[in-house]
């Protein structure tokens, strides 16, 4: 979402990921140190030492969120949430309703946090970003990872663990994410931040014959690996929630709604039922962050009243069996 990036350490406003033909090219992330169990890395997994920096309608962050309420892991990480508005100077910490401020690093702005980290970035200031208070540094800004963090080297201090990485479908587990990471997760923004009619086009085009896919797939399993809850449903979820309130209109993703596939649909409200995912979803700050955030899309800064949506009625995944966890 933000409109500018660091640069030697200096914010630098202007929006600087759509190439020559106006095609939205997804951001690449910067820091990918890992925190480990077994002490290979210089993070050693610990309770009270790392803390998350989130914004709420970031379906990025919304993944690693997910996964800390799920696992029970709410003692052992401490969570920062920013103003879902994002400002001129990128995500800052307010004493709006729903956030939390830096009791970290006291910052005002995220980019101060990359800064602390290293004094020349240049990059961009994205959520979701974990920090470690032994060596004030960031370890990881890659929602990937640190959802496997939290799931895999902290599961000792998981007061409910859920097993969403089992060993028998890893590869499988890794291959969903990536075919969804493109099309779907990435693909709203790129047809959202599209500036050229083919680039727009094309991205329509992808995530929508993914999202087709995903209907068949789910006509015959409850979840996208199968049979089991997995790390692979909490990264296809957050865009699941967002897209008919946001993706739809916002971002002009507009052939199809969730709530239109049957499969999908059910899916959605499956996973919004549990208690883990539903702790995590803030339906007004993610339409005013999106709406009110991304004036090159939205100058007027209307934010739109609908859609109606219920999440909290029934759906028919239970005729694949009941939940395991």
């Amino acid at each position: 979402m933000a409109s500018g990036m660091m640069v030697n350490g200096q914010w630098r406003t202007g929006r600087t990921n759509v190439d020559a033909r106006g095609q939205f090219t997804p951001i690449p992330t910067t820091f990918r140190d890992r925190i480990t169990a077994d002490g290979s890395s210089r993070f050693q997994a610990a309770t009270g030492r790392y803390h998350l920096y989130v914004a709420l309608p970031c379906p990025w962050a919304q993944r690693t969120l997910i996964m800390r309420e799920l696992q029970g892991l709410q003692e052992t990480i401490s969570v920062s949430i920013v103003d879902p508005i994002m400002s001129d100077y990128g995500w800052r910490f307010t004493d709006a309703p729903g956030t939390i401020p830096d009791s970290v690093n006291h910052a005002q702005y995220l980019y101060e946090v990359y800064a602390k980290a290293d004094p020349t970035y240049t990059g961009r200031v994205t959520v979701p970003v974990l920090w470690d208070s032994h060596t004030h540094t960031i370890v990881n800004n890659e929602s990937r990872d640190i959802m496997q963090m939290l799931a895999v080297e902290l599961a000792a201090w998981a007061t409910h663990p859920v097993d969403v990485y089992p060993h028998a479908l890893r590869q499988t587990i890794e291959d969903t994410i990536d075919a969804l990471h493109l099309p779907i997760n990435a693909g709203v923004y790129r047809a959202g931040f599209a500036t050229s009619q083919t680039a727009y086009d094309e991205a329509v085009r992808d995530l929508f014959a993914s999202l087709d896919h995903w209907e068949s797939v789910l006509s015959t399993q409850r979840y996208v690996c199968g049979a089991q809850l997995t790390a692979a449903d909490m990264c296809l979820f957050p865009t699941l929630y967002r897209f008919d309130s946001v993706y739809h209109g916002h971002f002009k993703c507009n052939l199809r709604r969730i709530i239109d596939y049957p499969n999908l649909g059910n899916y959605l409200k499956d996973l919004h039922q549990r208690p883990a995912f539903k702790a995590t979803c803030h339906s007004a700050d993610t339409k005013r962050g999106y709406y009110l955030s991304m004036t090159e899309i939205n100058p007027t800064r209307i934010v739109p009243q609908g859609p109606m949506l219920d999440f909290d009625a029934l759906h028919d995944r239970h005729r694949f069996g009941t939940v395991e966890s």
